[in-house]
């Protein structure tokens, strides 16, 4: 019972972590908060759906296709949207409104073009299931582990060790002083959001055998990336894996030896623990820096 619950609130869990990687990375480029990160989950879903199910093509080109077409969302919503309001020096908190209105407006969108039922995802690979150490899950369940591992140490590497990572540090930080040391800020920015939303999207393809494609998946599972992300130390890499796992840890075990009904109540509630305990998180993350 513990081995088959800790699996699951694992696998559950870096579900979780992928989806505040995204949020993480947004943040720690370039210093915005994005409430929109969740629904580019739902898009990269209803775009694999289309590549793979409608039009018939394999799976990796799919997921090629689906994460260039959310990069170039990304970066779309970044300079159309998000660049010309921080243009005209709004505060903060209209950022955060605007990304609430394109969170709307990609799941109206999604609703208008493929419906409110629940579309049905092909499985991806041949062999649905896997059994590990004894406890049997979704191929894709297993590989969505794998891809938030391999990501969160390839973030972290690209952000900390490249030039073009330190740029987008450098960026968020200063723009002015970025700039005048001969960073393209708004390139660099536009490339995060691009970049998030690309990751968003592969998170999209991988669940979509697994919960079904509807207009709410992002919005359901993003609240739990953003908790996940606030929990671990928002903008921190190790910290949104960190966080989405004893999230969805918490919630596997609350299910299987207390009750389902209130695995939510409990997931929410440490993260207002944390907030009145550590509010910067379990690695500390203080707005911009280093980790």
């Amino acid at each position: 019972m513990f081995s088959i619950l800790l699996i699951n609130g694992l696998i559950i869990g870096s579900i979780y972590g992928l989806i505040a990687l995204g949020y993480s990375l947004i943040y720690k480029a370039s210093g915005l908060m994005s409430f929109v990160q969740g629904d580019m989950i739902t898009f990269g879903a209803y775009m694999g759906l289309t590549f793979y199910r409608v039009m018939g093509l394999p799976f990796v080109a799919s997921l090629l296709l689906t994460f260039v077409c959310a990069f170039i969302l990304g970066i779309i919503l970044e300079r159309g949207i998000i660049r010309v309001l921080l243009n005209k020096n709004v505060i903060a908190i209209y950022i955060v409104l605007a990304t609430i209105a394109i969170s709307f407006i990609i799941q109206n969108t999604a609703q208008a073009t493929y419906g409110s039922v629940t579309q049905w995802f092909p499985q991806i690979f041949q062999r649905s299931t896997l059994t590990i150490f004894g406890v049997t899950a979704q191929t894709e369940a297993y590989v969505c582990f794998a891809v938030s591992v391999v990501l969160m140490f390839a973030l972290h590497i690209f952000m900390t060790k490249t030039k073009f990572g330190t740029a987008m540090r450098a960026s968020a930080m200063d723009p002015l002083a970025a700039e005048a040391c001969g960073i393209n800020s708004s390139l660099s920015t536009g490339v995060t959001w691009g970049v998030a939303a690309g990751i968003a999207s592969i998170a999209g393809m991988l669940l979509g055998p697994m919960y079904g494609v509807f207009t709410m998946l992002g919005a359901t599972l993003g609240r739990k990336g953003f908790a996940g992300a606030v929990i671990g130390g928002y903008g921190n890499m190790y910290g949104a894996m960190l966080g989405g796992m004893i999230l969805g840890l918490v919630e596997t075990f609350t299910a299987g030896y207390w009750s389902g009904t209130y695995k939510n109540f409990i997931a929410y509630a440490i993260l207002l623990l944390v907030l009145f305990i550590k509010p910067t998180g379990i690695f500390n993350e203080r707005a911009i820096q280093d980790v």
